[in-house]
């Protein structure tokens, strides 16, 4: 692990920690793994969420009321786990962040007895949630989703097709996102619907080159109680932006520990590969690669932890 960073001042004693500590947690438990995604992608997944709660990493996912480390979520954290994760499974890195995303909608707006159900659940890999907002054309643009819900009587009634939905077929929770057509046309929702409820089901399951959970749901007349709506009625957009707010810098810093893990593969091959008798890494032209890449990285962290600092300063 290349640690110089964690001397930067966006960090305390508490996050270097908590990165030497999972880094070195990485290799007896996760990476063992690699490449069982390819003959039992879901059992899988199970099991590295069943680790990452075993080895108590799932609580930087939720609040410590419920569970959790750090109240309010620490992003810094986040971004550490993400990275370290990443640079050792990609696939690893996806269910740390879904167990996130997937919660951070109850996290940052549920009410408690939501909070009560899932969140220490999710803190411990017992529950494995999913964040369903995208629909076929409704991605980047989340205003223009179809996807509805109506009041009835005390409950509510969605119907309505997602798509590209992560952990599809896996999870035990959705959050699901919807239009509130009886508030207005620009009133949203946000609903958690328990997998195996009436009118809810995983209609396709989408393949992916990185295998990973992905996939259609599709709700007809699916029929909640009120207590099932998080936050308020007609403010969904809110609490869907919100919690990608959260989480919009630990996407960067997967993508950092893959680009670490990709810098060191290249640096082990350039200096056994032997060519015109000399190593690989004798030669200029290869060394400036190197170097390049690596200014890259580094600069890369830099964005990534400056991002995660702002963000955990309240901005």
């Amino acid at each position: 692990m290349e640690a110089s960073f964690l001397a930067w001042p966006f960090f305390d004693d508490g996050h270097r920690t908590l990165a030497r500590e999972l880094d070195a947690w990485c290799p007896a438990e996760i990476e063992p793994l690699e490449g069982a995604e390819d003959h039992d992608l879901d059992g899988t997944c199970r099991e590295i969420v069943r680790r990452l709660g075993a080895g108590g990493w799932l609580r930087h996912a939720v609040p410590k009321a419920w569970g959790g480390l750090r109240e309010p979520l620490d992003v810094r954290s986040l971004c550490l786990i993400r990275e370290t994760l990443a640079r050792h499974s990609g696939l690893a890195d996806f269910c740390f962040a879904l167990q996130g995303l997937g919660a951070g909608p109850i996290s940052l707006f549920g009410s408690e007895a939501q909070r009560q159900e899932w969140l220490p659940r999710v803190a411990t890999g017992a529950a494995i949630p999913a964040f369903a907002l995208s629909e076929a054309d409704a991605g980047s643009d989340v205003g223009a989703m179809q996807t509805a819900a109506r009041r009835d009587g005390d409950g509510w009634v969605i119907s309505g097709e997602k798509t590209w939905i992560s952990n599809a077929g896996l999870a035990d929770v959705y959050v699901v996102f919807c239009r509130l057509p009886d508030l207005g046309d620009k009133a949203f929702g946000a609903f958690v619907v328990p997998a195996g409820t009436p009118g809810f089901e995983v209609s396709a399951r989408i393949d992916v080159i990185a295998p990973h959970p992905l996939g259609t749901i599709t709700l007809r007349e699916c029929r909640l109680p009120a207590g099932a709506l998080v936050g308020e009625a007609g403010k969904g957009l809110k609490v869907a932006l919100a919690t990608l707010d959260v989480f919009r810098s630990t996407v960067g810093a997967a993508a950092l520990g893959l680009a670490r893990r990709a810098l060191a593969e290249a640096v082990a091959h350039t200096t056994k590969r032997q060519a015109f008798g000399q190593r690989l890494a004798d030669f200029q032209m290869t060394q400036a690669a190197l170097a390049d890449m690596a200014v890259d990285v580094d600069a890369s962290a830099l964005l990534v932890y400056r991002a995660g600092w702002t963000r955990d300063q309240g901005a």
